[in-house]
């Protein structure tokens, strides 16, 4: 293998170091629980005899041994997602699999699964990241019940394998095997798709007409084919060596599905026998950074630089942005697919997939290779695709070479030198953005704000005309405090359709905007947010605001007293709005207690972790701006 990057190793050695005390005592723990002995031994015959009262009469004879591993399924079964509607099977196909091999495996529990999709938009949004941590929770009481010698995670999409990842790491102890549904197949071209929103946005079409274009691409069981945060998140649990090799992306309800399934189960209980492959040592520092980067090589989802920071921190692990950006620097960009491309996953996985992109990545020296997996110590395993052969499952090398150019590139000939995600920063805060799908020519914007507390407000904006000009249009007051940090996709059509007028564009939000952030230039995340006294609550209309995505810059332009100003309340309306209704007001706990966005968003740890927390000072203006060479 290629020696590694540099910018790569340095940026490890930062993560080791700052990390030292959190995964120190996070190995200690872990420790502590594998060498107290398995669940089975600890538990009492009449604690024993509960976990088993309801199974069938051969699972019950091989449980009394006591001898014989037991998988604990943790699912996210419900069949109002696409994604998650092929779980309602995997169970008999687990408990069949484990059989063949004298083993036993139960549902341990099941974790709640919404879907972003229908409540984009709408109030129930505001609940969304909150699942995430709200799953982790739930993987932990079904695991707690301490009769499980490994896990298996079924869950696919935007915070319910972030949420499961987590959860499952407070059983680091044991080996923890993530099984996919895979996608649907192919719909309606996303080009397609992408024209009649923006129609529809206008008011050229009716509703019907987009709905009939909605339902030609989102059509079928399985994850959508767009590359969000679900498919992302496929991606990274694939490099990061909890799935078997290549498996993401194989369509549900086929043979080969089926037998990856089981083998998955299989391979679950053959860690658990071994002593193996526990999930405490398949994720560290170096694997951490090998999801960042294999993120960022992919053009994936902004949501990860929220989710990350919090998956990372499960496992004792300290992450920045500063590290994402850093790494964004050194990582080519080899795949360009929907919203960063025309093609899908589907395409994507036919072009070459997973495999073709850890191969380069590894053999350019990208990632770090000498790590553990489910699959055994190496990032070579993940080279592989498995095939069904005279209904035989076997496993053979990736293609190395792209089968199109158009989707997938090589590393030493990338569709750009650097990663999709950025850092900027300034007076106005820290925030992220995702450069991938924007063009070159509007990566910079210098234009006057327009400054709206919803979403629904700055849509009226735009159906009456006031944003036909150069805007940056700044939504505030979207933060985990003020609302639980929903995403904003409902606003792309309109930013792109002022952007295709000519208009110079630009969003900056302390709201979320998307795994299908597009071709608009938009800061998001920003930290600290506006109900925590952040800078964007002194923002008034008419302020000019630079965005530059190339040397890292989110500023004002001639505000003398911006600090100076009061601070911004929201409206009543806005205020008690994001307080009940939909369920909301059964989280005002987790509104109070989350941590700032580039600490995770999470109410699983203690915020202020590892870096000042800057919601009660201003941000340090004396940032080094970094200047990409695109």
């Amino acid at each position: 293998m290629t020696k590694l990057n540099p910018i790569v190793a340095e940026v490890t050695a930062r993560i080791v170091e700052r990390s030292k005390a959190t995964r120190a005592d996070y190995l200690r723990r872990m420790d502590a629980a594998r060498d107290s002995g398995v669940g089975r031994a600890k538990l009492s015959c009449a604690n024993w005899a509960h976990a088993f009262a309801g199974a069938p009469v051969k699972d019950k004879l091989t449980a009394m041994g006591g001898q014989q591993p037991n998988v604990g399924v943790v699912t996210a079964y419900n069949d109002m997602l696409s994604a998650h509607q092929p779980f309602e099977r995997f169970p008999d196909i687990v408990r069949a699999a484990v059989r063949e091999v004298d083993a036993t495996a139960q549902v341990a529990g099941a974790t709640p699964a919404m879907c972003d999709g229908v409540t984009q938009g709408r109030p129930g949004m505001e609940l969304s990241l909150f699942s995430r941590d709200l799953i982790a929770m739930s993987t932990g009481i079904a695991l707690t019940h301490d009769a499980f010698d490994a896990a298996l995670c079924l869950g696919v999409c935007d915070k319910i394998v972030p949420g499961l990842f987590m959860g499952s790491l407070a059983f680091g102890h044991l080996p923890v095997v993530f099984a996919p549904a895979g996608p649907m197949p192919s719909g309606i071209p996303n080009a397609e798709k992408a024209r009649v929103r923006a129609l529809y946005a206008q008011g050229q079409v009716d509703r019907q007409t987009l709905l009939e274009s909605e339902i030609g691409s989102y059509h079928s069981p399985g994850t959508c084919t767009f590359y969000g945060t679900a498919n992302s998140n496929q991606m990274m649990m694939e490099i990061v060596g909890l799935h078997l090799p290549s498996t993401a992306f194989v369509h549900p309800e086929t043979g080969l599905r089926d037998a990856l399934t089981a083998a998955a189960a299989k391979r679950a209980v053959e860690l658990a026998r071994t002593g193996q492959g526990r999930m405490a040592d398949v994720i560290d520092e170096k694997s951490v950074v090998n999801m960042i980067v294999a993120l960022l090589a992919t053009g994936g989802s902004t949501n990860h630089a929220i989710h990350l920071v919090a998956m990372a921190r499960s496992a004792g692990v300290l992450i920045d942005w500063t590290d994402m950006d850093q790494l964004s620097s050194a990582t080519p960009l080899l795949a360009r697919v929907y919203p960063n491309g025309s093609a899908d996953v589907n395409a994507f996985q036919a072009a070459g997939g997973v495999a073709f992109v850890t191969r380069e990545l590894a053999e350019a020296g990208h990632i770090h290779t000498d790590v553990q997996t489910v699959m055994g110590r190496g990032i070579h395993h993940y080279f592989q695709e498995p095939a069904l052969i005279d209904g035989e499952l076997v496993w053979q090398d990736g293609v190395r070479e792209s089968l199109d150019l158009d989707i997938l590139r090589p590393a030493s000939d990338p569709f750009q030198k650097d990663g999709g995600l950025r850092l900027v920063q300034g007076d106005l805060g820290r925030a992220v953005i995702k450069v991938s799908a924007v063009k070159p020519e509007n990566r910079i914007v210098e234009a006057p704000a327009a400054v709206f507390e919803s979403q629904e407000d700055a849509l009226q904006a735009f159906k009456d005309g006031l944003l036909n000009r150069d805007v940056v249009v700044v939504l505030r007051f979207q933060g985990p405090r003020a609302n639980g940090m929903p995403e904003l996709h409902s606003l792309s059509p309109a930013l792109s359709v002022l952007q295709d007028k000519g208009y110079k564009v630009a969003f900056v939000t302390d709201g979320r905007m998307s795994g299908a952030s597009g071709k608009t230039p938009a800061a998001i995340h920003v930290s600290p947010e506006a109900l925590a006294g952040g800078p964007l609550a002194h923002v008034r209309d008419g302020d000019i605001i630079r965005l530059d995505a190339e040397a890292g810059v989110l500023t004002t332009i001639g505000v003398e007293d911006l600090w100076e100003r009061p601070a911004a309340h929201r409206s009543d309306a806005h205020a008690s709005g994001s307080a009940w209704g939909y369920g909301r007001e059964l989280f005002g706990a987790f509104r109070h207690a989350v941590s700032t966005a580039e600490e995770g968003a999470s109410v699983c740890f203690e915020a202020r972790t590892h870096r000042q927390s800057s919601i009660d000072t201003p941000p340090d203006p004396n940032f080094v701006d970094r200047t990409v060479d695109a």
